[in-house]
């Protein structure tokens, strides 16, 4: 291998880490779109039932878009975001300029795109180098919700949600039933959790009935006797103001948990009013001013430390 290779490589990362830094800075106010999606939270929204071997094909670079395990060190665009990435990248890239054949890597297929499970450093000289397709091992992962390339972490939760929300609607008639069109969450999952607290209130109502109540009575009966009361406590608490990125159904599930906390805690007699101002006093956070949160882009986009995120609920 000569030193002129070499040279040539070394070249070539600085001016791929030229790029990456070009890209996060052009993404400064948007930087999850900047990101590589993580393949473990990919699955864990989609839920994927199956895996099925695809065998080696060409595939495209613009359909990679995420990582099993190193999606820290690379941007979208498969740019490398460290200098420690240095050695092995330019080990890579000097396989090129000596014509050897590289092994395929090996992606996920999941919704239409595709997930490095080994060769992030193949993925991103091919890019850097122009190609448009790589050869690839694919196993594909079975999904009802089909992705976009743009799509970050954030869009796909809501796409999820989207979809669940159809689901729990037909499968319930719940906006028929209570007229309410507006039963939205910010997390997966939360639909299932409804239909689990309209079941516990079916089996109380059950208790006292000798007659078998059917779970369309109980879920009208749930929405006006428990659904509704802790929405309008929540309002009456100014919860909202204090959790802005959260919806009321979000705040009901998490102050019937607080609720239930509390009363396990000072006794059945723990006010549901009380609970929802606890809840907004304890956890709720007030509004943090635009430049402050500027400042704090900045600092995490060039790498200085800045203060510790609280946890969010």
């Amino acid at each position: 291998m000569s030193q002129w290779h070499r040279d040539l490589a070394g070249e070539d990362f600085s001016k791929a880490r030229t790029r990456a830094l070009l890209s996060r800075i052009a993404h400064l106010l948007g930087p999850a779109r900047d990101r590589l999606l993580p393949f473990e939270e990919v699955r864990r929204l989609l839920k994927p039932m199956r895996e099925t071997y695809e065998g080696v094909q060409a595939v495209a670079l613009d359909r990679i878009v995420g990582s099993e395990g190193r999606y820290r060190d690379f941007n979208r665009h498969f740019l490398p975001k460290h200098e420690r990435l240095r050695d092995r990248w330019v080990s890579i890239d000097l396989a090129h300029y000596s014509e050897i054949e590289l092994p395929p890597v090996r992606l996920y297929e999941i919704g239409g795109l595709y997930f490095v499970r080994d060769g992030n450093h193949r993925v991103s000289v091919a890019a850097l180098r122009g190609q448009t397709h790589i050869d690839a091992e694919v196993t594909s992962l079975s999904a009802e919700t089909l992705l976009e390339p743009g799509m970050t972490i954030d869009d796909l939760r809501a796409q999820v949600i989207g979809w669940e929300k159809r689901d729990f609607y037909a499968a319930t008639s719940f906006g028929k039933l209570t007229g309410d069109e507006h039963l939205d969450f910010t997390t997966t999952g939360r639909y299932d959790e409804i239909v689990e607290h309209i079941n516990v209130h079916k089996y109380y109502i059950n208790q006292q009935s000798k007659a078998e109540l059917p779970f369309w009575q109980a879920l009208v009966s749930w929405y006006a006797n428990v659904y509704q009361p802790i929405a309008l406590a929540i309002d009456e608490a100014g919860l909202l103001e204090r959790f802005p990125k959260r919806t009321v159904s979000d705040l009901y599930v998490y102050v019937v948990k607080h609720w239930d906390i509390l009363k396990k805690k000072y006794g059945l007699a723990y006010s549901l009013a009380a609970a929802a101002k606890d809840y907004g006093e304890t956890y709720g956070a007030k509004h943090q001013p635009f430049f402050p949160r500027l400042l704090g882009g900045l600092r995490t986009a060039f790498g200085r430390s800045g203060k510790k995120e609280q946890p969010k609920p």
